[in-house]
């Protein structure tokens, strides 16, 4: 079962384990799957047609690759049955029935990467062709998760994070690039198997020695960056679960309070910045104690504040009607003498987590519904960069995060350090919240930006432009994190053209598969006259 194990191989690539070497080979048995018919030695048996025999079809790819992809989808995404159970208050076997949709549905892009793949290889020197297709193919359904389906959790080229010297070539082309890096050297262990006998070892031991050789770079320490700046990220640490009255919800800002900024704190013990996160406390920018406390916070520390909130519609003449219902997953900049300057609202919201697609349809996720509201959250329209006396600041919220394409657009506004808040107490303690961490680092990396990471519960971090966390706090502890960080002014050609490769992998599929078609197509008809 070639394509069972390359599902269990792709999970091993991601947290937990994270074993990231695994990453070379973990495709390869899918492709061995489904080309393994190529590898008979001697002539190749044709059929009346002129057809290879003994070929997969493209049908049966699919069933190869779908098997592949619901078992990493499974393995590495199985946080999204407790939010269904926890907090869709779904019944166990209901939220499993849900996960295991959420699954089948997903791994249709394996599905369709085993069906072309068995496609290409339906012709004359199809292991070839289908060969070198495959980096490509790969590459431009990473970009169809990411922009048809929304979920482009963990791409393949996250597994390297760790990877300095790899994970340069993101500045140029993104994750894709390294996506990209990873499937060549998965054909090549592939290509292996599929030569005459007598060149596989060979063509196997230069596959290894070239796949230690880029992982090797793993070991690569870079001295630690110059900083010039502080900030103060806050880990709330409050519950999902908390019930909220006028008692709790005062006590818990006024020790967010204390926290963040004791009263009376020489100027040299209080930071530049003061970030808190996505909270699940009931924070609204329109509810007056809150504003009150968080513009004191600002003024007692003599420092700039940035915090997660709830808001609604900015126009002053909106009415009561007219706001019902309408809120947006906000954050918020605060001066040091209490003026609220700037405000951006979360752009790219979580499909059947802060809005349900079609509700009038999915009555059964009625239960996550109530959860983000009875009409979920309204989606902001701009990416806002805040000026925090000087320091020019791109803050995404939570799941933002796992778009390449839609983080750039804040270093390319003009950002100089990138802002991450984020709630991940949803997701329990599975394998998403180092998951996500990585995802975030790998947008350092492409914009050559600090992060700075502000979570509820963890993980909150400082994040260097090479990826590196530089300094991160326990999970599930109410605590302030002071770290150090840097301002960039430069861009990277990823953050100035953005996913130029990742389209050039599409332009190039879709050619291909022309190509293919069209040939077929002109053979047909010349053997009908």
């Amino acid at each position: 079962m070639l394509a069972a194990l390359s599902g269990v191989l792709q999970t091993l690539c991601f947290p937990s384990p994270a074993l990231a070497f695994v990453s070379w080979f973990a495709v390869a048995p899918l492709l061995l799957a489904i080309l393994g018919p190529l590898s008979r030695s001697g002539p190749q048996l044709v059929d009346e047609k002129g057809r290879p025999l003994g070929i997969l079809s493209p049908g049966q790819g699919f069933w190869l690759g779908y098997l592949s992809g619901v078992i990493w989808y499974a393995a590495s995404s199985f946080w999204v049955f407790h939010v269904l159970h926890t907090y869709g208050a779904m019944h166990p076997a209901v939220a499993a029935v849900m996960f295991a949709l959420f699954c089948l549905y997903l791994a249709l892009y394996h599905g369709l990467f085993g069906a072309l793949i068995a496609r290409a290889a339906s012709g004359a020197s199809g292991s070839k062709k289908a060969v070198l297709l495959a980096p490509f193919l790969w590459v431009a359904l990473e970009m169809a998760r990411t922009r048809v389906t929304g979920f482009p959790w963990d791409l393949l080229g996250t597994a390297q994070v760790d990877n300095i010297p790899l994970v340069q070539i993101a500045r140029f082309a993104g994750v894709y690039g390294v996506s990209f890096g990873i499937l060549l050297v998965n054909t090549a262990f592939a290509a292996s198997f599929l030569l005459p006998p007598h060149k596989r070892r060979t063509m196997f031991v230069a596959s290894a020695l070239a796949a230690g050789m880029l992982q090797a770079g793993s070991l690569v320490k870079p001295p630690a960056l110059a900083t010039g700046h502080t900030a103060r990220l806050v880990q709330q640490n409050i519950p999902i679960e908390t019930k909220w009255d006028i008692s709790n919800f005062s006590a818990t800002l006024r020790a967010l309070h204390a926290l963040s900024a004791a009263p009376g704190a020489s100027a040299s013990a209080n930071p530049g910045l003061i970030v808190w996160p996505e909270s699940p406390a009931p924070f609204f920018l329109s509810d007056p104690r809150f504003r009150l406390e968080v513009t004191s916070v600002a003024a007692d520390a003599r420092s700039y504040v940035l915090a997660g909130a709830l808001g609604t519609p900015a126009r002053e003449a909106a009415t009561a009607d007219e706001t019902r219902g309408q809120y947006y997953n906000s954050a918020v900049l605060i001066t040091p003498d209490g003026k609220w300057t700037g405000r951006y609202d979360k752009v790219h919201l979580v499909p059947f987590g802060e809005y349900i697609p079609a509700q009038s349809v999915l009555v059964f996720l009625k239960g996550i519904a109530r959860e983000v509201g009875e009409s979920g959250f309204t989606r902001g329209t701009e990416r806002v960069v805040f000026d925090a006396g000087g320091q020019k600041l791109g803050t995404f919220i939570c799941y933002e995060s796992i778009f390449p394409g839609e983080i750039r657009e804040f270093a390319a506004n003009g950002a100089q350090v990138l802002v991450n808040i984020s709630n991940d107490a949803w997701f329990g303690d599975y394998n998403m919240p180092g998951q996500h961490l990585n995802q975030v680092r790998m947008r350092a990396i492409e914009n050559q930006r600090w992060v700075l990471r502000a979570t509820n519960n963890g993980i909150t971090a400082a994040i260097d432009p090479y990826g590196r966390v530089t300094k991160s706090a326990p999970r599930k502890q109410r605590l302030a994190l002071d770290v150090d960080y840097a301002l960039v002014t430069e861009t990277t050609f990823y953050t100035r053209h953005g996913d130029w490769f990742g389209w050039l992998c599409v332009i190039i599929v879709l050619a291909a598969l022309f190509v293919r078609t069209r040939f077929r197509f002109m053979g047909i008809r010349g053997a009908a006259r």
